[in-house]
């Protein structure tokens, strides 16, 4: 039986929707929008945001690139959007993004194709990344700038068959971007693949043009930073990514990442099917580390806490290698970024590593019980 979600109407931004909509999972519908309700067609392959509110205008409007980025306002004026509102912004490219293939369509279109959709290339690169004057008077052409969500200005480019997306930033953000990468590659956890791009640092896109999907947690969880409320929702679906979720709040933990959020991790499924078929590799580190500033609190602050109260919730064991003292320096060292030296830290890299190693030994002594270290040769559980 086919399931209906009404919509309400609440401004004139929502009338634009009552249009019908046909929801599809590359050339396979999946939902529809008829006479102001929204009815399911194929619940495996929902959106897992759908399969738990229904909303589609949320949803829909969460695809949008964010307003409050100055780039994203010279993008939109360039493409000679009629409006700027989030519905409106992603219709103009049938909602398309580059980590999913979850599109909408007239529901009377007979003739449009995934492939016709799909985005192929981008000319809007350089004005989404850094404003460039010499982007915005060209003709308006599809791009996946418009559903490239985030507070950040970044841009998607085409290499080689591969998307990759582009960060720009001060040095502190690039260097603690980029030492997180290092710092998790090192560890054996399942990192978004990072490399340096000039003044930029660009990552890989982890779906491959959308051969799996990328779900954010918000899908999952609504809006929450609750770690344990989080763990038991993720578990509900599987153990398995619960206990890599766990990885990733020591990793936070670790390397003071604050800017942890719903849309900023989440879960990878089968394109064809909607399994689930991991948590999505990790990434968006770069306001943690040095981003904002040297940062004393270690060993007793919120990230910390917050990881030692999960895994005690959690009763589970995990083991994690140990990252010694001079190892935390080569990395930072390895960092091509420079941070920059202040009148009381002189030595910049050198503070850094010791920073971190005391939060890995701060980590370790609060969890005793449960957090057991490693070395590489002798895998004996280091105290």
């Amino acid at each position: 039986m086919l399931k209906w979600y009404s919509i309400s109407v609440k401004q004139r931004k929502d009338k634009n929707l009552m249009q019908d909509l046909l929801l599809l999972s590359k050339d396979t519908p999946i939902g529809k929008v008829a006479n102001g309700n929204f009815g399911v067609l194929d619940s495996k392959r929902l959106p897992l945001f759908l399969k738990r509110t229904g909303d589609i205008q949320t949803w829909l409007e969460s695809r949008a690139i964010d307003n409050h980025r100055t780039n994203s306002r010279i993008l939109k004026r360039a493409l000679r959007l009629e409006s700027k509102d989030d519905f409106t912004t992603v219709m103009a490219v049938n909602a398309v993004t580059i980590t999913d293939n979850y599109w909408v369509k007239p529901i009377d279109d007979e003739a449009t194709k995934y492939d016709d959709v799909r985005f192929k290339g981008n000319m809007f690169d350089m004005l989404a990344l850094t404003g460039d004057v010499n982007s915005f008077d060209q003709p308006p052409s599809k791009t996946p700038e418009l559903t490239n969500i985030g507070s950040f200005e970044k841009c998607w480019r085409l290499e080689d068959g591969k998307w990759w997306m582009y960060k720009a930033g001060r040095n502190e953000e690039l260097f603690s971007e980029l030492m997180a990468y290092y710092v998790g590659k090192t560890l054996g956890f399942p990192m978004a693949e990072y490399e340096v791009a000039d003044k930029f640092i660009k990552n890989c896109d982890f779906t491959d043009s959308a051969s799996t999907n990328f779900e954010p947690a918000a899908s999952i969880i609504g809006d929450t930073s609750d770690y344990i409320k989080i763990y038991e929702a993720l578990k509900q679906i599987s153990e398995t990514i619960a206990e890599q979720y766990v990885l990733m709040c020591y990793f936070d933990g670790l390397i003071y990442n604050m800017d942890r959020h719903e849309y900023n991790f989440g879960i990878i499924r089968n394109s064809d099917t909607g399994e689930i078929i991991s948590i999505a590799p990790f990434f968006d580190h770069n306001i943690a580390l040095i981003s904002r500033g040297y940062p004393i609190n270690a060993p007793n602050d919120a990230l910390i806490k917050d990881f030692t109260t999960l895994i005690h919730h959690t009763n589970k064991p995990i083991r994690i290698r140990k990252i010694a003292a001079r190892e935390f320096l080569a990395i930072a060292n390895e960092v091509p970024f420079k941070p920059p030296a202040t009148e009381d830290v002189t030595h910049p890299r050198e503070f850094i590593a010791k920073y971190i190693e005391s939060r890995q030994s701060a980590l370790g002594a609060q969890n005793q019980d449960l957090l057991h270290f490693f070395t590489p040769k002798s895998k004996e559980v280091v105290r």
